[in-house]
């Protein structure tokens, strides 16, 4: 660490519940959430198009490094600082960056992830499921003789408090009950684009019970959905 404070990264995909894990970190008194502060730098650098993106890039800074230098390396009040990052957000990015934090991977199984996400993005790249940086994430970690932290969405749901207890443990910090709720609606952390992607976590008051998804992948999406069942398989076998 390059200071006192706890600095956690999660590095998500997509539709993975990663907003309902940053209220959870958010009920900490100990903790503040950051809400995505690389994606104007992703948007700027890839050029891809997101709901709202036009906003995103108006009002965020799309310069990444600076990002990095001012706001995820930066002073907080709290001895734990939680950043919610897309692992695809990496694009561009000096991966050094990750010996400064403590990294966390959350992933989810690819239908589920799809058949949610094709209805923001309708035509998906493998990229944007952010699969291909987590499935590197662990390939760098693994080389570094570290043991990569991951996080499976649907373990998450099915055992909340088991879940959080042993990802706290892996970070270095106390579990907390108040982790488990949260009340419904929006937080002022919120990034700009929350009304296009989070309408169900602010009805949400904690983790939502794990119920499996009635929706399938369309045919024109199987060649993406087996590249990335392949991705997923790779980064799922170090879940928590």
């Amino acid at each position: 660490m390059i200071d006192d404070v706890v600095r956690v990264s999660l590095w998500s995909g997509p539709r993975n519940v990663s907003t309902a894990l940053m209220y959870s970190f958010r009920e900490r008194h100990d903790t503040t959430v950051v809400d995505e502060p690389l994606y104007g730098h992703y948007l700027a650098t890839t050029g891809v198009e997101h709901p709202g993106g036009a906003e995103v890039l108006a009002e965020m800074d799309t310069d990444g490094g600076r990002v990095v230098r001012e706001i995820m390396l930066g002073p907080f009040p709290t001895p734990v600082v939680f950043f919610k990052n897309m692992a695809h957000h990496l694009v561009g990015l000096d991966w050094g960056l990750l010996d400064r934090l403590v990294n966390v991977i959350l992933t989810r199984e690819p239908g589920a992830m799809l058949s949610s996400l094709i209805k923001q993005l309708p035509h998906p790249t493998i990229e944007q499921t952010g699969l291909p940086d987590q499935a590197h994430l662990v390939d760098t970690m693994v080389s570094r003789g570290e043991a990569p932290i991951v996080v499976e969405s649907r373990a998450l749901l099915s055992d909340p408090p088991g879940v959080l207890a042993t990802l706290c443990d892996r970070i270095g910090i106390p579990y907390r009950d108040e982790m488990l709720t949260w009340e419904p609606g929006p937080k002022p952390e919120d990034g700009n684009w929350a009304r296009y992607w989070y309408d169900n976590v602010h009805r949400s008051t904690g983790f939502a019970p794990y119920r499996p998804k009635d929706e399938s992948v369309p045919e024109r999406l199987q060649p993406l959905l087996e590249e990335a069942c392949a991705l997923y398989q790779k980064v799922v076998t170090y879940a928590l």
